[in-house]
């Protein structure tokens, strides 16, 4: 009897094993089926967005088109229509997105259209989201919370949509409509969040007076600005403490910094996405170690989140429901892109003296993309009420906005005559110098050197090449003609054709028709701890010497002598 219950009870746990490990292999096929959909998805992706280069559609349509036919109305009918995972998924995207918008904006570049550019990304966006709102209320007949959620959600801009265009046609703009843009569009993310936040607290009950919404809106930007720009600090004084020189390792601690500054700013109740975007700027315009590695880094990963916005948008959508909000999404995008982006721009520019070409070209250039998607998902999720479909509609706007806007913008800016060769796009980014064809060689000057004892002024060094730096045991020197070499030095030789050594003394001057450089000769200028080493023009790299004459439009790539605490 002892027996057969000693049986009984080895049968039962055999049974329980056996159940558990098969709940595992489900567990691990439901992870090999949702690897190869990813595989096979991205794949799919990466080969017709090259395809559809040719035929002006942006690549990010692809990704929603994938998400449509892999969605619940699509081919595969994988049913998703959980908002929540999405929602935080979106949230958690947009945060490295707008990181990456602050890492990558040289304000070197857009200091002439800073304050244009910060007028629009506030103002711009509160006039837009007003007028969106009063057609909806009016004309679409919504709610008058309704009315103000949907004209909060969609009225930021997407930089990454537009320069994904830019980048790819290489198309340089005139009176610094590039800068302006990304600046904009970069900034004007955490206030369309404020704003959404606030009617969703409204439409959820909450007593709020203007007052008191005033009062909140101030507390989340300074606290966001105060974080933001409190870490960025902090992260650049631990890179100098620390000395990484490891690319990988700066990535992390600069991924790790974007996300404490959003966690720490939202806890505080202040606006994460303020901090995140101001913690990216200051970072991203400081010499750092490995800056053209890290930034690159991030513009892939912000590029794999834009891929996963886009096709969770496809994903949640019900093509079999776009039928009912088509009509009133299309009048919104229509009034959105030819009437509330344009009434912004020219009420806030013309006072300005901005020339008409460009104020038309910015009010088309306004594309709607994965801040309105990530909104719109976040309100759908909030749990509120609504008598439309907003996701349906925010889907249709942004389908709108990439199909036509997206397609349409490289002709606008050749009709508009805002094409110029004496200006390069690439210049208004951070992370341009890795495209550059030039090398950095590195060696030790053994004792008994030609080299040993004589000035730079008195050396011949290999064609197409200068000396920008010296090692001289924990010094630093940029060398002058005068500079005497000494056995022991470690110079770090300068060439066309690409290459490896540390190049994080480097740094960008773009120079614009006013900069103080422009129209001289290199041999004019007062250098102190800092050389040209190569000059970027009409796609063109340039080794400088004395006679050199530097013009607008120039890149310059300047090595300079590190701080005492670097």
């Amino acid at each position: 009897m002892k027996k057969k219950k000693i049986r009984s009870v080895l049968v039962q746990r055999f049974h329980v094993t056996m159940r558990a490990e098969a709940s595992n292999l489900k567990g691990i096929s439901h992870m090999n089926h949702l690897l190869f959909l990813t595989g096979v998805i991205l794949i799919f992706c990466a080969i017709f967005q090259k395809l559809f280069r040719r035929t002006g559609v942006p690549g990010l349509f692809l990704f929603i088109a994938a998400g449509m036919i892999f969605g619940s109305d699509g081919l595969f009918r994988i049913p998703f229509e959980n908002y929540d995972i999405a929602g935080t998924l979106c949230s958690a995207a947009l945060v490295l997105i707008i990181y990456y918008g602050g890492l990558g904006t040289n304000l070197k570049a857009a200091r002439p259209v800073l304050g244009k550019a910060i007028l629009l990304s506030g103002l711009g966006s509160l006039i837009t989201a007003v007028l969106v709102s009063i057609f909806a209320i009016l004309v679409l007949q919504m709610k008058t919370l309704e009315g103000l959620l949907l004209g909060a959600v969609i009225c930021s801009t997407d930089a990454a949509s537009v320069f994904s265009i830019l980048r790819s046609r290489k198309m340089d703009l005139r009176y610094g409509t590039a800068s302006l843009l990304e600046v904009e569009s970069g900034s004007n993310d955490p206030f369309s969040y404020l704003l959404t936040m606030v009617v969703l607290s409204l439409m959820q009950g909450e007593q709020l007076s203007a007052g008191h919404i005033v009062k909140l809106l101030c507390l989340q930007i300074l606290v966001g600005a105060l974080v933001g720009f409190l870490l960025s600090f902090a992260a650049l004084r631990l890179l100098r403490l620390f000395h990484l020189k490891d690319a990988v390792l700066t990535e992390a601690l600069l991924l790790g910094f974007g996300l404490l500054s959003y966690a720490l700013a939202a806890g505080l109740d202040g606006n994460g996405y303020l901090a995140v975007y101001i913690a990216g700027i200051v970072i991203g315009n400081h010499t750092i170690p490995d800056k053209t590695e890290s930034i690159r880094f991030f513009h892939s990963l912000t590029s794999l989140m834009q891929m996963l916005l886009f096709f969770l948008l496809g994903l949640l959508a019900f093509p079999s429901r776009l039928p009912s909000v088509a009509f009133s999404a299309l009048l919104t995008a229509l009034f959105l892109t030819f009437a509330a982006r344009p009434a912004a721009v020219f009420l806030l520019l013309a006072p300005l003296h901005c020339p008409r070409n460009q104020r038309l070209f910015i009010s088309f250039a306004g594309m709607r993309g994965a801040a309105s998607i990530a909104f719109a998902i976040m309100a759908v999720s909030s749990g509120i009420s609504l008598s439309y479909d907003l996701f349906h509609m925010v889907f249709f706007i942004v389908l709108f906005s990439i199909l036509v806007q997206g397609s349409l913008i490289p002709s606008a800016a050749r009709k508009l005559d805002l094409i110029d060769d004496q200006e390069d796009v690439m210049a208004t980014f951070n992370d341009t110098a890795e495209d550059l064809p030039v090398q950095f060689v590195r060696f030790q000057l053994p004792q008994g050197h030609p080299w040993d004892g004589r000035m730079v002024s008195e050396i011949t060094f290999p064609p197409q090449s200068i000396l920008p730096i010296i090692e001289r045991g924990s010094q630093q020197i940029v060398p002058k003609g005068d500079t005497r070499l000494q056995a022991g030095d470690i110079l770090i030789l300068c060439g066309a054709e690409g290459g490896n050594a540390d190049s994080s003394g480097m740094h960008e001057i773009c120079l614009t028709a006013f900069h103080d450089w422009t129209g001289k000769k290199l041999s004019d200028l007062a250098l102190e701890d800092e050389l040209i080493i190569f000059i970027r023009r009409k796609g063109n790299t340039l080794i400088p010497y004395g006679d050199t004459v530097l013009l607008a439009g120039d890149l310059l790539y300047v090595i300079s002598k590190p701080s005492s605490e670097e």
